[in-house]
């Protein structure tokens, strides 16, 4: 993707390996800085600070971690104390341990000279097939929008698709690309008017920093809203489709997304509205069937519910408190939208029913 016509990816790596670089995002929209990290404890600190976000790119950060880990000590006891330390940042997203095994079981069997740049190789390999992965997302979901706008009454052919969206599926939530936001970029690239309403998503507002930063930077028609505005438009018929990203999705569709996804579902479904979900194969969690019963959510710090970040007339960017002295804060990071609630789930290998059969008839 393009900043000021300049293309950019999320990650990196620097000075021959010896470090990675990544974009800082938790001072977007108003600061594009980028930090380089040199070990995998400062990887591990990246993840759970959100400095980098996004299940797709949360997994190559933590690659690129243990390929720091391994380039300071490759013996076994480093491997597993930086591998353990990683895994435990962010509980939510299986890319990160989808991602962690992936690099451990291809350094494992080999001599410790050889495992860093075997970790190096088989991190940004992750990083490759991620970045072909979500254009292929992109691809698909680009046919669903289309015939979805064709199929539009009479009175609606020739007027943007309007499109909802919530948090950041973007290329700041992957390497390039996106999920959720692929096909929105495919469409605008393909000529479809499109018009896009940005949830801004609290409490960390991913959809007003990341999601609106790389709309405009796109040229994407949007409007950012207050997360509550969803329903309300979709009773006045002023959104066409819903999509969003997945954290960990079950074999039988349950998907994982942030806080305030299953929301946006139950409206969509009262509406008539379809939602689908944008993801890659390796957020699904083949060994889970009940998403409401068994996948982990990540409780956060009250603070992202009870302060807020912003820039001040100055420009600088500080943060203020918005509830009252003492008032308690309860910051569940992510929740559970039932299959029964998706229309469709839009994968790298096409467009399938949010069942375990659609999934198995794409990943047998």
């Amino acid at each position: 993707m393009n900043i000021d016509g300049k293309a950019w990816r999320t990650i990196w790596l620097e000075d021959g390996g010896q470090s990675v670089g990544v974009i800082d995002q938790t001072r977007l929209p108003h600061d594009l800085h980028t930090r380089s990290l040199r070990t995998w404890r400062e990887a591990a600190a990246a993840i759970s600070t959100m400095v980098v976000r996004g299940a797709p790119l949360i997994g190559v950060t933590g690659a690129c971690g243990l390929m720091l880990a391994l380039r300071e000590d490759p013996g076994d006891q480093a491997l597993e104390e930086a591998f353990t330390g990683l895994n435990g940042t962010r509980p939510t997203a299986v890319n990160l341990r989808w991602a962690l095994e992936r690099v451990r079981q291809r350094v494992q069997p080999l001599p410790p000279s050889e495992r860093a740049a075997a970790a190096a190789a088989e991190a940004m390999a992750i990083a490759e097939e991620d970045v072909a992965m979500c254009e292929a997302i992109g691809d698909h979901g680009l046919a669903l929008f289309q015939r979805w706008a064709a199929a539009r009454p009479a009175d609606r052919q020739g007027q943007p698709f309007q499109v909802l969206t919530h948090c950041n599926a973007g290329w700041l939530a992957t390497v390039d690309w996106g999920t959720a936001l692929a096909p929105i970029y495919k469409a605008h690239r393909a000529g479809l008017p499109l018009h896009v309403w940005v949830d801004e998503t609290r409490p960390r507002n991913q959809g007003a920093s990341l999601t609106a930063y790389e709309l405009a930077r796109e040229g994407v028609p949007h409007t950012v809203i207050v997360d509550n505005a969803g329903g309300h438009l979709m009773q006045h018929g002023q959104v066409d489709a819903v999509i969003v990203g997945s954290d960990r999705t079950t074999r039988r569709g349950d998907v994982c997304n942030k806080i305030g996804t299953y929301l946006k579902a139950l409206a969509a479904h009262d509406n008539g509205v379809p939602l689908v979900v944008a993801l890659p194969g390796s957020t699904i969690d083949w060994s889970l069937t009940d998403g409401l019963a068994e996948i982990p959510i990540e409780t956060r710090d009250a603070a992202e519910v009870t302060h807020i970040q912003g820039r001040d007339a100055e420009g600088g960017i500080r943060q203020v408190l918005l509830t009252p002295e003492g008032s308690a804060g309860l910051n569940p990071a992510f929740d559970v939208t039932p299959a029964r609630l998706v229309t469709a789930l839009i994968t790298e290998r096409g467009v399938a029913p949010a069942t375990e059969a659609g999934l198995r008839a794409l990943y047998a």
